[in-house]
C-alpha cells in the first residue's frame, strides 16, 4: 500500500487549507485512516481519524476546526483544516491502520504512513 499526501502550503493565520491522502496498492478500505502531524523538535501526534463506517475522532486541539473525510470508492481521505493558526505548522502525514474496529491515536497502530505534506501557519 502506499499512501500519498498532498495539500500543504502557506498559508496566514485563520485561513485554511484542504489534504488529501490518495492510497494505492492493495488499497483495501476497510482499515481506518488516520491524519497525524510533526512539528519541529516535537512528537508526532494524532489528528484525525476515520473508521469506514464514517466514524470520527479527533484531538482536542483541532476539533470544531478540522473535519477527516474519506472516499471509498477513491480509497482516498481529506482533512480539511478551518481557522488555522501558527501552532498548526507541521509536516502533516496520512495513516492506515491494522485494524478497521477503532481509531487509535497512537501512531504504533498505524502500518502505513505517506510521506509527509508541510503546512505552514504564518501568524
Amino acid at each position: 500500500v502506499q499512501l500519498q499526501a498532498s495539500g500543504g502550503g502557506l498559508v496566514q493565520a485563520g485561513g485554511y487549507l484542504r489534504l488529501s491522502c490518495a492510497a494505492s496498492g492493495r488499497a483495501d478500505s476497510s482499515y481506518t485512516m488516520a491524519w497525524f502531524r510533526q512539528a519541529p523538535g516535537k512528537e508526532r501526534e494524532f489528528v484525525a481519524g476515520i473508521r469506514l463506517n464514517g466514524a470520527t475522532s479527533y484531538a482536542d486541539s483541532v476539533r470544531g476546526r478540522f473535519t477527516i473525510s474519506r472516499d471509498n470508492a477513491k480509497s482516498a481521505v481529506y482533512l480539511q483544516m478551518n481557522s488555522l493558526n501558527p501552532e498548526d505548522t507541521a509536516l502533516y502525514y496520512c495513516a492506515r491502520s491494522y485494524s478497521g474496529a477503532i481509531i487509535s491515536g497512537s501512531p504504533q497502530r498505524y502500518s502505513f504512513w505517506g510521506r509527509g505534506t508541510l503546512v505552514t501557519v504564518s501568524s
